[in-house]
């Protein structure tokens, strides 16, 4: 599989361009505090179908020579890439097939049919999930957008911290969550491009850290189907995404579920903006890790705002 390159980010954010926003980058006083750091909030949580993922999607699809369109594309995804799968292909005005796991939130699955996604479901892990698309990818001969292990989505995910270097001064690290590795990836290949001396972090749920084991261990490691609130973080690194975190990621850092549960929580209350618990986890990772942050200008990458809100985590539901 080829390596996708800096002039391929270039390209990526001129091509989508006028399919996405230019998202803003906030700041908070109250968790500059906390953390003793000088955090930059680059806030994909207000892009085009409410997540980064829209970068990459839509890269991918506008980049479909006309030839190929017919059938349309089609990906599996646990929520955020389903849904800007199915945003960017509208916008080009072709079908987009989709597998989500029936534990997907609901909301996320809404979303995908707002946006003429069509959904089938499967049981919550990562070989039910390519067993299923398997199926339909031969049944339908769509487009293959992979939701992370492709060259042209992770050309499209660069393009935010492409957006944050520009938009801030003097960072010394970034820090993003890493599920697949995607954004991860995407931050890489920008950075160690433009700026390597910006030190590049993960941040992984505890019970979900295949990918700071990887690391650790130099070896790809993958979890099948682990559990954790921030369900945006449940699938395992792939052979491209695992080449840029090997190579450039200073380190991963994990933190338990009540941690990622109260980042969420205190990211609404205090920067009044919404954020799924997969956004949390690197808020969370930096409270957690004062030595590793402290006096330094940190770019936090908050991925998505797609959220249940009759299910919010600190509600303890029992439905």
């Amino acid at each position: 599989m080829q390596i996708p390159v800096f002039d391929d980010v270039t390209a990526a954010h001129e091509r989508i361009a006028p399919w996405i926003h230019r998202t803003p980058v906030l700041t908070s006083e109250t968790f500059d505090q906390l953390s003793g750091a000088r955090l930059f909030f680059k806030c994909e949580n207000f892009q085009k179908a409410g997540a980064f993922k829209a970068r990459g999607a839509t890269n991918a699809v506008f980049g479909l020579p006309r030839e190929r369109l017919g059938a349309g594309v089609a990906t599996h995804s646990s929520g955020n890439h389903a849904l800007s799968l199915s945003y960017a292909a509208g916008r080009r005005g072709i079908p987009c097939h989709v597998v989500m796991p029936h534990t997907a939130p609901q909301a996320k699955k809404d979303a995908v049919r707002g946006y003429g996604g069509r959904i089938t479901e499967c049981e919550p892990s990562t070989s039910a999930r390519e067993a299923a698309f398997a199926e339909l990818q031969a049944r339908t001969g769509a487009d293959f957008v992979h939701p992370y292990n492709d060259p042209r989505v992770i050309a499209g995910q660069a393009t935010c911290s492409r957006e944050l270097l520009a938009q801030t001064e003097g960072l010394d690290a970034v820090i993003a969550p890493i599920g697949g590795g995607g954004m991860l990836s995407g931050c890489c290949l920008t950075l160690s491009a433009t700026a390597p001396k910006v030190e590049i972090f993960g941040a992984e749920p505890l019970q979900a850290d295949d990918a700071a084991r990887s690391l650790h261990a130099g070896r790809l490691i993958a979890d099948d189907a682990p559990q954790t609130v921030a369900d945006g973080l449940k699938v395992p690194m792939k052979s491209l995404t695992w080449h840029f975190v090997r190579e450039h990621v200073s380190d991963i850092l994990t933190v338990d579920e009540q941690a990622i549960i109260d980042a969420m929580k205190l990211v609404w209350q205090r920067m009044k903006i919404v954020i799924e618990p997969s956004c949390a986890v690197p808020v969370a990772a930096i409270l957690a890790n004062p030595t590793v942050f402290a006096g330094r200008r940190v770019g936090v990458i908050i991925t998505g705002g797609n959220v249940d809100l009759d299910r919010l985590p600190w509600l303890n539901r029992e439905d």
